[in-house]
């Protein structure tokens, strides 16, 4: 199964010039302070921050979310592959979980869009192609939770 043709956006401004928000995303320690939505944690298994580079990633939920995870309970694992990096503009990744459900098969596409504005970057996040076995409700919810760590942690450091 894929999610062809299943997608959302969400879109921040963050306080901090392009070039600071790009670097959020190719700095291994960085990603794993911000990635994980709300309380969940993260850990960088493999990072290569260049375009065809791989990133491998496992993502642990909180105790409290007994059931949840799509390679076993309680944690997802990812690897992603860097398709596109324009510096302080874009990144596009390519994401595929480690599950053995069919419903999280497929090649999932995340693009980071950066435009500077007077007040500092409005970053979009746009998934296309989301597994059916996420509920696009909770791709967006994620999202705005790892966008919201992002800001406050760029607002307490500069990356």
């Amino acid at each position: 199964m894929t999610g062809h043709g299943r997608s959302t956006r969400n879109v921040v401004l963050i306080e901090a010039m392009p070039e600071t928000v790009y670097r959020a995303f190719l700095n291994p320690e960085v990603v794993a302070q911000w990635l994980a939505p709300g309380d969940m944690t993260a850990e960088v298994l493999a990072f290569e921050g260049r375009e065809g580079g791989e990133v491998r990633m496992r993502l642990t939920y909180p105790a409290a979310d007994e059931g949840a995870g799509k390679t076993s309970t309680g944690t997802d694992v990812y690897r992603a592959r860097f398709v596109e990096l324009v510096p302080n503009e874009r990144v596009v990744q390519a994401i595929e979980f480690e599950s053995e459900d069919p419903r999280f098969a497929g090649t999932m596409r995340m693009t980071a869009t950066l435009a500077p504005t007077r007040q500092g970057t409005n970053l979009t996040l746009d998934f296309e192609d989301i597994p059916v076995g996420i509920s696009l409700a909770d791709n967006r919810r994620g999202t705005e939770l790892s966008l919201q760590k992002l800001s406050g942690l760029i607002s307490r450091t500069s990356c």
